[in-house]
């Protein structure tokens, strides 16, 4: 089997093992990236495309009449038409789970600094601010613990309950939203049940048209006074600029993001002015632990070993 890979380096930074994957196909291409004019002709004669963000509509498709499987290199799946892909006999796969102990403790990273003020004690360090001070210590920057805190979740898969899993080692109560759009699930809290009580809100539900724009104003004008808010699903979870105004005018205590309603940020962002006060934007990096990126290259060539016997695992179309 021939395969090419079309964007290696959304995924290896010349730090991932790649031998046992390539030992699968006869033929193997890695391209660092793709641009959409180059994806037809890239994919000519490849029995399998491996992929990660690259688009793969039903033109595209349809042209590549060798293609046989497409291995996404994520978990989302919108890249990819996976109607054309079925209706031409292409089956698809991503990968699994492979992130929920990176993006755990990415998030509870956030957390803790936005609870401790870690960045503004690190610059005060830095700048000679501690070396002024009158006392051995400085403590101008209000230093909360999670012990006692209530952390509402909203989405409750793998990642979800990653988070909920680490925030009981600290001592915080969780509770856990209704799915948006989904069926009542009993000991979940209705979203405005849910907002009001809670010190911390995570997020890490998938982006549908029931949770485009979930935080708006509305949401955050329904949470506590002083409360903070954690992002890594997906940006468009958030209206970027209700959030930003919360934090400017102080109704939020502080926020967190790891990702953005389109990335990279080419034309700006809401969230990306100089005046926010407490935000930290990190840029879609929770995921991206070396051990969650090998698992993403295992994953993928376990699914080809078991295609190449006949066994279809982690299909999704």
């Amino acid at each position: 089997m021939k395969a090419v890979f079309l964007d290696l380096h959304s995924l290896d930074c010349d730090d991932l093992d790649l031998a046992a994957l390539k030992a699968e196909f006869s033929h193997f291409h890695p391209y660092p990236a793709t641009a959409p004019q180059q994806v037809a002709k890239r994919i000519a004669g490849a029995d399998v495309v491996i992929v990660n963000k690259v688009v793969l509509d039903r033109e595209t498709l349809s042209a590549a009449t060798q293609l046989k499987h497409i291995c996404i290199a994520a978990t989302g799946t919108n890249n990819v038409d996976l109607q054309a892909a079925s209706e031409l006999g292409i089956t698809v796969s991503n990968c699994q789970a492979y992130g929920t102990a990176s993006v755990s403790q990415h998030v509870m990273a956030l957390m803790l600094a936005l609870h401790t003020n870690l960045i503004a004690y690190n610059e005060a360090a830095r700048d000679g601010r501690w070396g002024r001070a009158e006392q051995f210590c400085l403590l101008d920057y209000p230093i909360q613990e999670l012990s006692g805190k209530t952390l509402g979740i909203v989405g409750y898969g793998n990642l979800g309950a990653g988070v909920a899993q680490l925030a009981g080692a600290f001592g915080m109560n969780v509770v856990v939203a209704q799915r948006a759009g989904g069926d009542t699930v009993g000991g979940r809290l209705a979203m405005e049940e849910l907002l009001p009580q809670v010190d911390v809100l995570s997020l890490h539900c998938p982006l549908t048209e029931q949770t485009r724009d979930l935080i708006d104003a509305d949401a955050i004008e329904q949470m506590k006074t002083g409360a903070f808010l954690i992002n890594a699903s997906r940006g468009g979870i958030v209206n970027e600029a209700d959030l930003a105004d919360a934090l400017r005018r102080g109704k939020l205590a502080g926020a967190a993001t790891d990702v953005l309603s389109e990335e990279p940020p080419v034309n700006g962002n809401p969230l990306l002015a100089d005046d926010i006060p407490n935000l930290i934007i990190t840029p879609h990096s929770a995921w991206g632990s070396i051990q969650a990126r090998q698992r993403i290259v295992d994953q993928m060539t376990e699914t080809i070993v078991a295609l190449k016997a006949g066994e279809l695992i982690r299909m999704v179309n």
